[in-house]
């Protein structure tokens, strides 16, 4: 697949999903939530009803002994998260026994498409963090971006729980570290299989950016020549740049094919 260095990603797919764009607060209550996305991962039935699903989880103890009303509201999370994107269920179910490392790692990559907050704060914020010197931040620092980037939307307590939930979450995915502030901004270790996934899921997604160049990967330190060394021997995927050009070779049809062979 040849395509331009630099317009944003379109994908001809008429099934192709899009990245979320209104601001969401379900991080205020529901952070990376790894093993309980896994949960959801091997069991859920995308034919049940939202309603029928968190009687099951509830009735059948998916996420342990939680109360009827947080697991409706996991499950109303996660259908946001995961079943929103095409072909990502069945995939997902097939790496369930991934590493953790990249189940994590996965998890982070879909608050992101479902959060355009947490995108930016990880995919910008955080980015312009680790190119300084000191490679910190803390709650306030966080606060005072989020009052920037959204003026009097808030009230002040729920900016506060904003700026916790933010970090926490970013903790979860190893973008900062776990200790107290200030914390240290990290970076990641990529598995294979977790970069993979987010350049399948990518290919079938309208977002803003292009394959090389979007708050995804930048994220995850992968930008520019790392980039795409990685690209280079990546399993499942063929990468070539000629000029202003990129050239993408897919070893599978689809997201769930290659998780297929993946796992």
């Amino acid at each position: 697949m040849l395509a331009a260095a630099t317009p944003p990603v379109s994908p001809a797919s008429a099934g192709a999903s899009t990245e979320a764009v209104e601001v969401r607060t379900r991080i205020l209550r529901v952070s990376l939530a790894t093993d309980e996305a896994r949960a959801y991962w091997e069991r859920v039935d995308p034919s049940c009803t939202l309603a029928q699903r968190a009687t099951l989880a509830f009735e059948q103890r998916w996420f342990g002994g939680k109360s009827m009303e947080r697991v409706r509201f996991l499950i109303a999370t996660f259908r946001e998260r995961f079943d929103a994107f095409p072909e990502t269920l069945p995939a997902l179910r097939r790496l369930a026994l991934a590493e953790p490392v990249a189940r994590q790692l996965i998890c982070h990559f879909h608050v992101q498409l479902s959060d355009p907050i947490y995108r930016r704060f990880t995919g910008e914020f955080l980015v312009k963090r680790r190119s300084l010197r000191s490679l910190t931040v803390d709650r306030d620092t966080v606060l005072r971006w989020i009052r920037d980037e959204y003026p009097q939307r808030w009230s002040v307590a729920t900016e506060v729980q904003f700026a916790s939930k933010l970090l926490s979450t970013a903790s979860e995915a190893g973008l900062v570290t776990t200790k107290k502030d200030p914390r240290t901004v990290l970076v990641s270790k990529v598995p294979d299989v977790a970069l993979a996934y987010i350049f399948y899921a990518l290919r079938v997604t309208r977002f803003e950016g292009t394959m090389l160049d979007n708050p995804y990967l930048a994220s995850l330190s992968l930008t520019d020549g790392f980039l795409e060394q990685r690209l280079r021997s990546l399993p499942g995927v063929t990468f070539r740049r000629m000029g202003d050009l990129l050239d993408f070779e897919w070893d599978y049809p689809s997201l769930i094919a290659w998780a297929e062979a993946a796992s």
